[in-house]
């Protein structure tokens, strides 16, 4: 049987999410996508669970969108019609009525890093670094993005972060306020669960309480932030410079 793409683990009222994807840097295919949206609905469903950890397995968080899937996408329309889990998954993180850890242990590409909009705490491995390569793909950001970053870290480090598609490390991140710690590679899940284990002690029905007043005022700016988005990228996924730039990452120009 093959290994699951999303480990998960429970103790003492924290459910470590963890990111199974080692070999390609846990990059998100629909499997992943929607074992992720799953495992949020059922944390915030169970009495049991106060806090969830998401983390990565290997030497990455996440890179992101699995890019031969966005590939496809464009070259088989029967793939496309699908729709895709992406959704599903955001709706859930903005849906998420507890609070939600992120350790980041090494590199956050894409959603790997806008998923970061969707946290309460967020620690980082001293070794990672962060980037969201939406202008090198030639395509429009995602997750709400455009809506909770500037929000989150200032309009000019959300401006600098979604426009330039270079990379942020850990103290720039910390400096920019997307990270909360920066931890020393060993110690970061310690560290986090630690956290975790503080939050985990107080009633879940006070912790959904101050979630869910802190959360209420953007639900409906990540609602129209994800249609602007999503209408950029529909114009924008397959067109000459995204078409371009798939090519040279999977390999798949004309020779």
């Amino acid at each position: 049987m093959a290994e699951t793409t999303l480990r998960i683990a429970d103790d003492n009222r924290i459910r470590t999410l963890t990111l199974n994807r080692p070999d390609v840097l846990n990059a998100f295919n629909e499997e992943l996508y929607l074992a992720t949206a799953t495992a949020l609905r059922d944390a915030a469903a169970d009495d049991e669970v106060a806090v969830v950890l998401l983390t990565g397995e290997g030497r990455a968080f996440s890179a992101g969108n699995d890019l031969n899937e966005m590939q496809r996408r464009i070259t088989d329309p029967a793939f496309n019609e699908q729709g895709s889990h992406f959704t599903t998954m955001i709706d859930a993180l903005a849906d998420f009525p507890k609070p939600l850890i992120c350790a980041v242990n090494g590199v956050g590409v894409g959603i790997g890093a806008t998923i970061l909009g969707y946290a309460d705490l967020v620690f980082m491995s001293a070794d990672a670094r962060l980037k969201t390569p939406f202008t090198s793909l030639g395509v429009a950001p995602e997750a709400a993005s455009s809506y909770l970053l500037p929000r989150l870290i200032g309009r000019q480090n959300a401006a600098w972060l979604l426009m330039s598609s270079e990379w942020v490390d850990a103290v720039e991140a910390h400096r920019m306020g997307l990270a909360w710690k920066v931890c020393p590679p060993e110690e970061l899940l310690a560290e986090a669960r630690r956290h975790a284990e503080v939050l985990a002690s107080r009633p879940i029905a006070s912790l959904m309480a101050v979630k869910q007043t802190m959360t209420a005022p953007t639900r409906e700016g990540i609602d129209a932030a994800t249609a602007r988005e999503n209408e950029h990228f529909a114009v924008l996924m397959g067109a000459a410079a995204n078409a371009s730039a798939l090519a040279d990452f999977t390999g798949k120009r004309d020779q």
